[in-house]
């Protein structure tokens, strides 16, 4: 199984009488919370094995976004869309194998509850937010790293070349 199994929630999207929800698109700050991600994740070294994300527009949008600034390939899997839980969450780390990080993007409640039964803790993740949780065990997990979109924003300005 994956010894970390991380969570990016998809950046601000569209209000939800836009168009129907599977189809709501990132924001322009969406859009650039999603690339800060991508940019703050590859500026404190983290390297991804598998890139799992929902295929719901914000969502597949967010993660290829973070994955241009990564380096990374993204696989969609329908699981993710909605009711996404630690048994799925779990069966796709196991398929990426031991040493492995794998990044899921994708949609609350799914991650908190994934987050939370892995970990015990209650974590808040707001749209554009990253957790990550190293695994203990079969089902037992402890939360490595919570970053808001405020602290990515910093990380993600701080690794640009012309700052």
């Amino acid at each position: 199984m994956a010894q970390q199994l991380w969570f990016l929630r998809h950046g601000e999207a569209e209000p939800h009488d836009a168009r129907p929800d599977i189809e709501r698109r990132l924001t322009e700050r969406g859009e650039e919370q999603s690339r800060a991600a991508g940019r703050a994740l590859a500026a404190l070294e983290i390297t991804f094995q598998l890139v799992v994300t929902s295929p719901r527009v914000r969502a597949l949008d967010t993660a290829r976004l973070a994955c241009e600034e990564l380096g990374c390939e993204v696989v969609v899997d329908e699981a993710l869309s909605s009711g996404f839980d630690v048994d799925q969450a779990l069966a796709l780390a196991h398929a990426a194998g031991d040493q492995k990080r794998v990044l899921f993007v994708g949609h609350n409640p799914d991650f908190v509850e994934i987050v939370h039964d892995l970990t015990g803790g209650f974590v808040d993740m707001k749209k554009g937010a990253v957790a990550a949780v190293r695994m203990r065990g079969r089902r037992r997990g402890e939360l490595i790293v919570l970053l808001r979109p405020r602290e990515i924003s910093a990380i993600a300005g701080a690794a640009r070349p012309d700052c």
